[in-house]
């Protein structure tokens, strides 16, 4: 794999404008027809909301993006742990978005039923690959402490980033919840790829994998390298910090 592109900002902020700023270039890249972005919960995504829906209302062609999650908790769309719920309460509301274009996990099937239901989902609805895979053209993804993305984690990483279904569940290591995720395939079917991490907390983990320091095969973030696209990383310097290109 090439080394991947960084791009590095002053902070928090400043990172989530560089990523909604790099939004409007893919879209304008594309020209036209229907842009398929997955997006990822977490802190940074907040800003980037946030900011995506007081700053680029005019500056990105909503109609045409259709989105998607990489990961969801199966709660419902109006807990406060629902990535959905989350977007749309800062950005969908605010934004003229196509209601359509909108894919939610359905959280009110069972957990299992959801991840077959949003895998096949993602089949009818995207372009795909030579494998079969569906292609997005752009996957959000943060990155846990823990090195974990999406909802692929150390502890289930073995089977996740090599499971065939489109969508998997996932149980979180600690609290035992349960997830809809997309499976590691998939994610690196993807066009491009783009971590957004930002803070102190994630210096270490950041410099072990881009470094890519001995242990670092055992964190998920590791594994994630686009089969044919690009990879990026959006950091802010707390994070890159220790990075030694």
């Amino acid at each position: 794999m090439n080394t991947p592109n960084l791009n590095v900002s002053v902070d928090g902020p400043a990172v989530a404008r560089a990523f909604a700023d790099h939004l409007v270039e893919r879209l304008n890249e594309k020209k036209e027809g229907p842009f398929f972005w997955a997006l990822s919960g977490g802190s940074t995504p907040k800003l980037l909301f946030k900011i995506l829906a007081e700053d680029y209302q005019d500056k990105v062609d909503w109609k045409r993006i259709h989105f998607f999650w990489g990961d969801e908790r199966c709660v419902p769309h109006d807990d406060p742990e629902s990535n959905y719920g989350e977007v749309k309460a800062l950005l969908f509301d605010h934004v003229p978005v196509v209601q359509s274009q909108i894919h939610a996990v359905d959280t009110t099937k069972s957990p299992e039923e959801a991840a077959k239901a949003y895998g096949e989902l993602m089949m009818q609805l995207l372009p795909s690959n030579s494998d079969g895979l569906p292609i997005l053209d752009l996957n959000m993804l943060g990155m846990g402490g823990d090195g974990h993305t999406a909802s692929i984690f150390p502890s289930n990483m073995d089977e996740l980033l090599t499971d065939d279904s489109i969508c998997a569940v996932a149980i979180h290591p600690e609290s035992g919840q349960k997830r809809v995720t997309m499976t590691g395939p998939v994610l690196n079917a993807s066009d491009e790829v783009a971590f957004l991490i930002t803070g102190n907390g994630k210096t270490q983990r950041v410099a072990q994998i881009l470094n890519k320091e001995h242990g670092a095969e055992k964190f998920p973030v590791t594994h994630i390298k686009p089969t044919s696209g690009k990879l990026i990383w959006f950091l802010d310097k707390a994070a890159a910090d220790e990075v030694g290109y």
